[in-house]
């Protein structure tokens, strides 16, 4: 249970006088209540999304982990991307299935503290991971010869811990500085989750210090990173060019346009979330965006990469294949 303290300024001495007190212990979402006759097919795909994700990424871990081809700096970072997106669609979405299936839209408020944490970890750290899956494309293509030097493993588990540091850090900034603020009473999320621009509404103080903290962790997590994939694929499309066999330049062009699709995908709905003008306000809009960004763009990560690379979907083949003898020998011997 968090207590929240309203307060008012003394006309002469001015003086912080506390008047109320307001104990809240649960939020309701409004959710989509706004189109009841579409709450069914909504949750119907959010099932659908969530099962997909799951699925698709356990099997791109799996793969990247038991086929000793796919032990490269690339597949290391897939694997992380891919363990990212399983607890960003869980933390975002798994709330929303659990409350229709119950019948209920309400949430405690330390659930809503940590899946505000969590769902702005997950994000915050995809964004960083991304920006330096681009270098290693970098590194790859136009360096290929120094690539097992400059990506080797000890380099490889910096950027990912880095990654992982920078995502964490950032959102328990953003949460602490979000929830020790004042609300107005007010527990009604407009939302289908506790989204932080959701929650800040509900805030009847002055918002201004942690809407400049937001904004310059945003600048920080989403166009610096773009800028660093632009400059790298800038590099990548130049030494691209200059490959002489037909052969050469497809392969390198398939294993960033999978990577560069992805990149596309995320920093767009999060730009359009957290960096759209202040007179583009829309709540209806923001909880169709999060779906995006929360459900969709993680099930399209395993995808994309295993439709646009052979190598994922040779091991996919040879995993399956051995489950299906593995399979096969325990019928015969029972």
């Amino acid at each position: 249970m968090y207590t929240f303290i309203h307060y008012y300024r003394g006309t002469r001495r001015n003086k912080m006088v506390k008047t109320n007190l307001t104990v809240i212990s649960d939020f309701i979402f409004l959710g989509f209540s706004h189109y009841p006759n579409a709450e069914v097919i909504i949750f119907v795909l959010c099932l659908l999304m969530y099962l997909t994700t799951v699925l698709g990424n356990i099997i791109l871990i799996s793969v990247s982990v038991l086929d000793s081809r796919l032990h490269t700096p690339m597949y290391f970072f897939l694997s992380n991307l891919s363990f990212l997106d399983i607890w960003y669609t869980s933390s975002a979405l798994t709330p929303m299935l659990a409350n229709f299936v119950a019948g209920k839209n309400t949430i405690s408020f330390s659930g809503c503290a940590a899946q505000m944490y969590f769902s702005l970890a997950m994000g915050s750290t995809e964004c960083v991971l991304l920006s330096l899956m681009a270098y290693d494309r970098y590194v790859a293509i136009c360096n290929p010869l120094r690539y097992p030097i400059i990506m080797n493993k000890r380099v490889c588990v910096q950027i990912a811990a880095g990654s992982w540091v920078t995502g964490c850090f950032t959102a328990l900034v953003e949460t602490v500085s979000v929830l020790q603020l004042s609300l107005c009473g007010n527990s009604i999320i407009n939302h289908f989750t506790c989204e932080i621009l959701a929650v800040l509404k509900l805030v009847c103080g002055d918002t201004s210090k942690v809407e400049f903290i937001m904004l310059v962790i945003s600048v920080l997590l989403l166009p610096m990173p773009m800028l660093l994939v632009c400059i790298s694929y800038g590099f990548i499309v130049s030494s691209i060019v200059r490959i002489s066999s037909v052969d050469g330049r497809s392969k390198a062009f398939s294993t960033c346009a999978a990577h560069l699709t992805v990149v596309v995908l995320f920093y767009g709905t999060a730009l359009s979330m957290y960096l759209k003008p202040s007179a583009v306000d829309s709540q209806e809009i923001d909880k169709f965006m999060a779906l995006v960004y929360g459900g969709l763009t993680p099930m399209l990560n395993p995808i994309i990469y295993s439709l646009r690379n052979k190598e994922v979907k040779v091991a996919v083949n040879k995993l399956l294949a051995r489950n299906s003898l593995c399979a096969l020998f325990i019928s015969i011997s029972n």
